[in-house]
């Protein structure tokens, strides 16, 4: 059987390969785009293509822009795969997935990895209770399901994340107990020098003051500066503690949602051994890239919050620059060309990121929200500990990946997203280096569960055969 190859292959529809999908496909490049959801638009326009007005008026405009992408898409010759988990990539750009159940492989004469963001674990105590979930989540059931709690919530935590999801709540008629904001009220008067630079992106700031003065008119609880927060309960989660401002406070609610920023998903990159850098305004690791989001492996590009988070705006360009070089490498347009085509874009680029390094300063999580005490579970799939993982590094343990071998630490099934930053953090302050010197999980394939039937029974995939979604579209 002859190998199946395409000219490029996206990993992820979220608003980064949306669009490189696009404009490569604009460019006369043959395209598959491979999706682990049901339904274009990644995290950030989730379901946007199925949700009702309604589900549109409480997710708001910036949810709704995205429908004109995935609606392009869905019109254009990109080979849309939904439904699709990828498993393994290889250096040679190999795809291996699975689709209804089959094992599927695909080599890309390019690739891009469009995999986006994932929310930055949180572990304070008490964050392992039944009721306790992340703000992304919440959000998640909202777009997917138009799912809302029943009884008062608490959102707690840092970033604009949870300005958003409060406000969408509150248009869903949602009751919030409390907002317990570990950023502080004048924050912003620490980073003056940040600002100048920022008024270019200042839409992005107005959209975080509108959200804070609809919060404000709603007569939401918003405590700033939280520290020390603990969640306790018998069964599951029922108070929030926490001190704020010099007084200590106890929120109850049913549901309490956690959220300190999102981080970028390296969990493809870091299994193709691509080199990764600790990003410190971020505080998290990101894959090397350069201007046109090519990683150290030739041929592997990186776009959108998978590479640094910076918003859907600024995935969505980078999508389209990274697929621009794309099609120059694969000769269907010059240098000359690429250039000239890559020069708005980079101007607007300039333009969405502004914000950007005040946003991250703003919400820079707390150390003790990041780095916990001793008795707080860390890796949640085999219940180890903060004061476990110290004493590791006191037996001689160097890295997270160690921790495998001295107590199973990120051998679970979330495969160490949930931990591995925790991990490195907690290891780095023990040994008292910088966390580039720790370094993180060695991440090896499936990424994804696979039966071994279904691994024996792999093929190339048929490039001739129109997916389930494709035959209902035409």
């Amino acid at each position: 059987m002859s190998e199946a190859l395409v000219d490029l292959i996206v990993i992820g529809a979220g608003p980064a390969g949306i669009s490189a999908a696009l404009e490569a496909s604009a460019r006369g490049l043959a395209v598959v785009l491979l999706d682990e959801q049901a339904s274009p638009g990644g995290q950030i326009y989730r379901n946007v293509a199925q949700s009702d007005a309604r589900s549109r008026e409480v997710l708001g405009a910036d949810y709704v822009a995205g429908l004109e992408l995935v609606e392009a898409l869905l019109a254009s010759d990109v080979r849309y795969q939904p439904n699709a988990a990828v498993w393994q990539v290889t250096e040679e750009r190999r795809v291996h997935f699975l689709q209804d159940g089959n094992a599927h492989v695909l080599r890309g004469r390019q690739l891009l990895i469009a995999t986006g963001a994932m929310e930055r674990p949180m572990p304070i105590p008490g964050w392992t209770l039944p009721g306790v979930m992340t703000a992304g989540a919440g959000q998640i059931l909202l777009k997917n399901a138009a799912m809302v709690p029943q009884g008062p919530v608490v959102l707690a935590g840092c970033g604009p994340l949870l300005y958003l999801l409060a406000v969408q709540y509150l248009r869903a008629g949602i009751r919030i107990e409390a907002l317990v904001d570990t950023s502080g009220r004048h924050e912003a008067f620490r980073h003056l020098g940040r600002l100048r630079e920022a008024l270019a992106g200042w839409r992005d700031l107005l959209k975080g003051l509108s959200l804070l003065a609809t919060l404000k008119r709603a007569g939401v609880k918003h405590y700033y500066a939280a520290e020390n927060l603990r969640i306790e309960g018998g069964r599951r989660a029922e108070t929030l503690y926490f001190d704020s401002q010099g007084q200590s406070h106890k929120v109850w609610a049913s549901l309490i949602l956690l959220h300190q920023g999102v981080v970028p998903n390296t969990q493809v990159t870091q299994s193709l051994r691509v080199r990764h850098d600790w990003n410190d305004p971020q505080l998290c690791w990101v894959a090397y890239r350069d201007s046109w989001g090519e990683t150290s492996l030739a041929g592997i590009f990186v776009a959108g919050d998978g590479g640094a988070i910076g918003g859907a705006n600024v995935a969505r360009t980078q999508g389209r620059l990274a697929a621009l070089r794309i099609a120059q490498q694969l000769q269907k347009i010059d240098e000359i060309q690429l250039h000239k085509l890559a020069l708005p874009w980079r101007r607007l680029l300039h333009q969405q990121g502004a914000a950007r390094p005040l946003i991250d300063a703003l919400y820079r999580p707390q150390k003790r929200n990041r780095i916990p005490d001793d008795e707080t579970i860390v890796c949640r799939c085999e219940e180890v500990s903060a004061g476990a993982i110290r004493s590791y590094v006191d037996l001689g343990c160097q890295g997270p990946n160690q921790t495998k071998a001295f107590g199973r630490c990120g051998m679970g099934p979330c495969q160490g997203r949930q931990c591995g930053l925790s991990v490195t953090e907690i290891i780095a302050q023990q040994r008292q280096v910088p966390q580039a010197s720790v370094g993180y999980y060695r991440i090896r394939p499936p990424l994804k569960p696979i039966t071994l039937a279904q691994l024996a029974s792999e093929r190339e995939f048929d490039l001739s055969v129109i997916s389930t979604l494709e035959r209902s579209l035409t």
